[in-house]
Formats: structure tokens, sequence, C-alpha cells
């Protein structure tokens, strides 16, 4: 990955964080990684829901748009970790998979949240 890639990814990232943390979400966890598995923000709301979110941030929508990049291993990926982290913590609630597509704009990030992306 680019430097330039790594830099649009890791301020996606934070500004993912701040977004959700303004929706009411707390971050239990940044860059979870679990064998082969990475989970870019882990938040919970409330005691009865934990969120495993994947960004995905770009520059622009010339090849397509962040949320289509997504793939089926990575969803796959993402329910090994989930269960991991699931069991680490001896959660009882409920679990969903977001995506979070940031595209830059002039002031920042657009960001469109996608909850229940998959399962």
């Amino acid at each position: 990955m680019s430097n330039a890639a790594h830099q649009l990814g890791a301020a996606g990232e934070d500004a993912a964080a701040d977004f959700l943390q303004q929706q009411g979400y707390m971050v239990v966890h940044r860059g979870y990684r679990y064998r082969r598995a990475e989970v870019d923000l882990i938040v919970q709301r409330g005691q009865e829901l934990l969120v495993f979110v994947e960004v995905k941030a770009r520059s622009g929508t010339q090849y397509g748009y962040p949320e289509t990049f997504v793939t089926a291993r990575k969803q796959q990926l993402f329910r090994l970790a989930a269960e991991q982290v699931q069991e680490e913590l001896n959660w009882p609630g409920d679990i969903r998979f977001d995506i979070l597509a940031l595209t830059r704009t002039t002031h920042g990030f657009r960001i469109e949240h996608f909850e229940d992306a998959f399962y």
C-alpha cells in the first residue's frame, strides 16, 4: 500500500471513529486482528449491541463506490473475528456488521453508514 493510500486509510478511520462517537457509539477497539482477520473498528451501543465496522475510504468514486470493495472473503474473516471477540468479552448481546464508506471531499469526508451490511 502506498504512503498516500495508508494516510487516506488512517484519516478515514479517524473520521469514522469520530462519526460513530457522535452517533452515540463507544469505540471498543481499533485495528483488531485475529489470525488473518482485521476489523477496523469495533463499537458498542449500550449494553446490548456490538458492531464490527469495515471502514472503506477512497479519494473518489472513479473506480467504484467504497462500499462495493468488501469482498465475500473479507466478510468471512469478519465473522471469524467477531466469534473470537464475543468469546473474549463473553458477549451476551447482539452483534452487527456495518460498513462506513468515506469519500474524500474538499472539506474532509462524505460518510455513508451501511448498517447490517452483511451477515
